[in-house]
């Protein structure tokens, strides 16, 4: 069965008129149209979707009722389909979904979301959280149009940009006995718990710090929420490698944490932009792409604040 919808608008017009000849000439066609078309989708179904009042038009019938109640709903996203793939060609208009890591999201993405949206005003961006498994799955199936996460254990299929490095650094509680130093040597720390946070990809990403001073880590907790992690810091459970940091030292229950630069060689984080290419992006994710790599390249600007503070 294939139902058009140019049924469906023919016999909800006549539904939403209660008159034949006022629903074809809103719709700009002949009565017979509609007369045909209300013939047509009754015979398909099976069902009589209408009651015929000689001279006084139409009412619905109560099988009627449900589906020209079902039909607004299909025909008002069908209008919300043709309205957003109108836009889908128009670089300076339309939305554009971005997958972040959470930590990246909340310190870079609502100062760049403002200085975009001032910019281009008639593009909506919507931000899609997740850790960077299902962040770089979202990415290969289409369900976001850009990544905005750590360069790392990226997909061979997707293109990948790197927008800036940023330095790991040391989370610890304000009585530890090296929160007054002016830096930390992982060493130093070989013997104290660690609360270790991310997903399983990140905890690999951030083990190559250890792994690069020959050193493991003693780990208590494994932690997927940077707030919960920081809250632990703060309390005196552990300390904790990470990047990204907030301007805020104090966690959500009040408690304080102080962050030192590591002491040692050991590489840097790469924060990338991860698509499926540069040729299958619309314009408008071009475009944010293009805001994005600016915004975070300039080495005045306010988005990379916490990355030299941190240094």
């Amino acid at each position: 069965m294939n139902i058009s919808l140019r049924l469906l608008r023919y016999v909800t017009a006549a539904a939403d008129s209660g008159n034949v000849t006022e629903a074809a000439r809103k719709l700009q066609v002949s009565q017979p149209s509609v007369s045909a078309a209300i013939a047509e989708l009754e015979q398909m179904l099976g069902i009589a979707i209408f009651v015929r009042h000689h001279a006084k038009g139409v009412t619905l019938t109560p099988a009627g009722q449900k589906l020209i109640a079902e039909a607004r709903l299909l025909l008002k996203h069908a209008d919300e389909f043709s309205k957003s793939a109108e836009s889908l060609g128009d670089t300076e208009r339309g939305e554009v979904t971005v997958g972040c890591f959470p930590t990246l999201a909340a310190c870079y993405m609502p100062a760049i979301m403002t200085d975009f949206s001032k910019r281009y005003p008639l593009i909506q961006l919507r931000l899609a959280e997740g850790d960077q498994e299902r962040l770089l799955a979202d990415v290969v199936n289409g369900r976001v149009e850009l990544g905005f996460t750590f360069n790392y254990a990226v997909p061979s299929t997707l293109e990948t940009t790197v927008l800036m490095k940023l330095p790991f650094v040391v989370c610890l509680p304000p009585d530890h006995r090296l929160a007054k130093a002016p830096d930390v040597s992982l060493h130093d720390l070989k013997d104290d718990p660690m609360i270790f946070f991310g997903d399983q990809l990140i905890a690999g990403y951030i083990m190559r710090v250890f792994d690069a001073v020959g050193m493991s880590p003693m780990v208590r907790q494994r932690i997927a929420t940077f707030e919960v992690m920081r809250g632990l810091v703060a309390r005196g459970h552990g300390y904790s490698v990470h990047v990204a940091t907030p301007s805020s030292s104090t966690s959500y229950d009040g408690g304080e944490v102080v962050v030192k630069p590591i002491r040692d060689t050991v590489p840097k984080a790469e924060i990338a932009c991860v698509a499926l290419g540069a040729q299958s992006m619309r314009p408008a994710v071009r475009l944010f792409a293009e805001f994005l790599a600016a915004s975070l390249g300039q080495p005045a600007d306010e988005h990379r604040a916490m990355a030299e503070a941190a240094e």
